[in-house]
């Protein structure tokens, strides 16, 4: 087929990379670029729930009877969403005729399969489905060996609504869609009533919150993008009306142009981190869907400005635009806004947009066999760069898939895309489902509508309102952002922002309630003499008026990774788990040595209040979980009970320092410098060995140190010698 691309734009190779992951990686469904295989469970270093996603070629080579442990999130949007995009795909085709005559709902019937083994992880008292089944033994099966799980993400337990709703539609069996209505019925009952936001992580037993920041990045975003497009999908305005409640609580709260905060779902006034991931760059193109473009433009061309600084868009960075988790995991989500941007506007501005990701991945990530992830995007040589030798399948489901239309003149294709809704995952379900295909039975939820409706609540968006005789718009919006990253002239910050905080029911002093929660206030005289302007009267309610002092810095340091190593028997210094440094107490990097010492679980294991007996961790390591409260706070008691070290280990099931980047751990703001031990953070993987082998062997002596100086085998035998036979040559006075 002739395609006709845009403007001379050169487009991206997608043909030879697609030939390339059939050739290397079949039956596989993950290539690793590098060494042109295909990633296979179990063959390749484990890399945590990531493995839980991988799969193999359909039909011919595909059993979903196997006794494994899948995520049921990314088995959804991933396969099951891959199995009805390709049926839906093959389904035209046929009925097109000439091609495709040979099949007969193949690809249907196995995504059938997969949803039934699925549906055991929605066996919970709430609804909300386990994080993880077992595809032959499902949940509470002894050999299942998953159900112990008690969290998961509001991401995890609200994307599934499309695949599910669609699977009901297309095979006629409506149990699919009425347990993902569930679940989001759940989600909806225990959003925060007062901000109408969600938290991160929830108790899919209790329905009670476990983790409170709200943003619309990792661990939420697909929820709200679900909300809006099962709209489309299915027609029904509970969908629609739920996301409008969101979508201003969202605008009001977490939105400061150009920047998404992350904000404390009961206390949204209040932002809970300085810094945005990467996933939250999906969050214009789901405004352009919106409708909502003036925003979606002010955000994107944020995003695009820290990726013209950094190469690639960094897994995390921070407000002030410098990197903060370095890694670039080769994610769609900047291509999918820039695609839909375009289709908005027209404008040639965002296929600019969109070449510049190709030359940056040609130049930085591609390699003879694909596109390999990058270990960080502050690298300076292209083969440092080219590691951790992994390619995710949703490269090739989403980042060529954007590109590829992006590129591409809409006569050119052979489908009208428009008639199309977009998985989270990038399949195509027809949003025909809503007509031609019947409802479920019992599924129509209502809710209050919004009462801050505007002009696209219920309306799709109409380019004549948008842009009314002013071909410009989009580029008067995107000229404020210009220089965001300081390059050109300086970057001005955003005016003070006033915050409303209805304190009357507590009866605390705004101030005091402030400084409980570590924040510190200037006031407003002291900073701006002689400015002057009127605070508005509400009864029962303070106005207060923050100002951030940023400090300018160079570039972040990078995170020195430390270990514990386990160094008693059976362990003898073999077992060595990675750890992250903390910016305050003794600092590791300065001890010949390192910290030696046995290690003991605190009481209470959070450690946010007195030790239970402290005579038991006198002289010991202590280990603490991270959890309701700072850092410092357990610092402070677990020093206070005569501990020499620390050890916090990570209360998030399933996190690891492979798929993680390590942090340092900070302060509170106030002066630390009465902390004087060393402590050492360890993901929850790494920090499950630890007390499994506390637990079989009772007496467990461990170093701490930067991994730099990690003992060998036999060396820390070899410097216990040593110090022992110094401290008796001191016992004589020889030394």
């Amino acid at each position: 087929m002739t395609h006709s691309f845009k403007n001379n734009v050169t487009p991206p190779l997608i043909t030879p990379f697609l030939f390339a992951s059939q050739k290397y990686a079949y039956p596989a469904d993950e290539l690793m670029p590098l060494s042109c295989r295909g990633r296979v469970r179990g063959q390749e270093p484990n890399r945590g729930d990531i493995d839980d996603s991988l799969g193999k070629k359909a039909m011919t080579d595909v059993r979903l009877d196997n006794d494994v442990v899948v995520s049921v999130f990314e088995t959804n949007i991933r396969v099951l969403g891959g199995l009805l995009g390709a049926h839906v795909m093959a389904d035209l085709l046929r009925q097109r005729g000439g091609r495709m005559q040979w099949y007969r709902d193949e690809l249907l019937h196995m995504a059938k399969e997969l949803g039934h083994r699925l549906l055991p992880a929605f066996n919970t008292t709430s609804g909300l489905p386990y994080p993880k089944v077992n595809l032959r033994y499902g949940v509470l099966n002894p050999l299942s060996r998953t159900g112990t799980e008690s969290d998961t993400c509001t991401a995890c337990a609200g994307t599934m609504i499309l695949e599910f709703a669609a699977l009901s539609r297309l095979s006629g069996d409506s149990i699919f869609e009425e347990h993902a209505r569930k679940a989001l019925d759940v989600l909806w009952q225990r959003r925060q009533k007062g901000s109408d936001l969600v938290g991160t992580v929830i108790n899919i037993h209790n329905e009670e919150w476990v983790r409170r920041e709200s943003g619309v990045g990792a661990g939420i975003d697909s929820y709200y993008e679900y909300l809006m497009k099962a709209y489309i999908l299915l027609g029904d305005n509970v969908f629609l009306d739920r996301f409008n409640i969101h979508y201003s609580a969202i605008m009001k709260y977490i939105s400061q142009p150009p920047l998404l905060l992350n904000v404390h779902m009961h206390n949204p006034t209040v932002s809970v981190r300085s810094w945005m991931d990467s996933l939250l760059a999906f969050f214009p193109g789901l405004q352009v869907l919106r409708g909502d473009l003036k925003p979606a433009i002010e955000t994107h061309e944020m995003l695009y400005q820290v990726t013209k600084q950094h190469k690639f868009l960094p897994e995390a960075f921070t407000t002030e635009f410098r990197v903060h988790w370095g890694q670039h995991l080769l994610r769609p989500e900047f291509a999918e806004s820039t695609y839909y941007l375009y289709k908005a506007t027209g404008d040639p501005y965002y296929l600019r947009v969109g070449q510049s990701i190709v030359e940056k991945l040609n130049a930085y990530a591609r390699v003879p066999c694909g596109f390999a992830a990058v270990q960080d995007v502050r690298t300076g040589t292209t083969c440092g760069m080219a590691k951790p030798f992994w390619m995710d399948s949703f490269f090739l489901a989403e980042m060529f898939k954007y590109l590829y239309l992006l590129f591409t003149d809409k006569s050119q294709l052979p489908i009208d895309i428009d008639d199309y809704i977009f998985t989270t995952e990038a399949h195509l379900l027809p949003v025909s489902l809503s007509t031609t295909q019947p409802p479920c039975r019992g599924n129509n939820t209502t809710v209050p509508v919004s009462k801050e409706e505007d002009l696209f609540t219920h309306t799709c968006p109409s380019m004549e309102t948008l842009f009314p005789n002013n071909p410009s718009f989009a580029k008067t919006i995107r000229d404020s952002y210009k220089y965001l990253t300081g390059v050109g002239r300086a970057f001005h910050p955003l005016p003070i922002r006033e915050i409303e905080l209805p304190l009357h029911d507590n009866g605390m002093e705004p101030v005091e309630f402030l400084k409980s929660m570590g924040i510190s206030l200037t006031p407003l005289n002291e900073v701006f003499a002689g400015h002057s302007g009127s605070l508005k009267e509400h009864k029962g309610v303070y106005r207060v008026k923050l100002v951030a002092e940023v400090s300018h810095t160079a570039e972040e340091d990078e995170v020195m990774p430390h270990v514990v190593q386990l160094i008693s028997p059976p362990f003898l210094g073999r077992t060595v788990l990675t750890a992250g440094p903390a910016k305050f107490g003794l600092d590791l990097t300065k001890q010949e040595h390192g910290v030696k010492g046995s290690i003991v679980k605190a009481s209470p294991y959070t450690a946010c209040e007195p030790i239970d007996g402290a005579v038991d961790l006198k002289g010991h390591i202590a280990l603490a979980l991270r959890g309701e409260c700072m850092f410092v706070v357990k610092a402070r008691w677990l020093q206070q009970a005569g501990a020499i070290g620390v050890i916090f280990i990570d209360h998030r099931e399933g996190s690891n320092s492979q798929d993680t980047p390590l942090f340092q751990m900070v302060g509170d703001g106030d002066s630390t410098k009465d902390i004087t031990l060393p402590f050492v953070f360890l993901f929850s993987r790494e920090g499950a060995v630890l007390t499994a082998a506390l637990e079989e062997h009772h007496n467990v002596d461990v170093l701490l140190l930067p991994k730099e100086r990690q003992l060998g085998h036999g060396e820390w035998r070899h410097q216990q010698q040593e110090e022992e036979g110094r401290r008796i040559r001191q016992c004589f006075n020889i030394l």
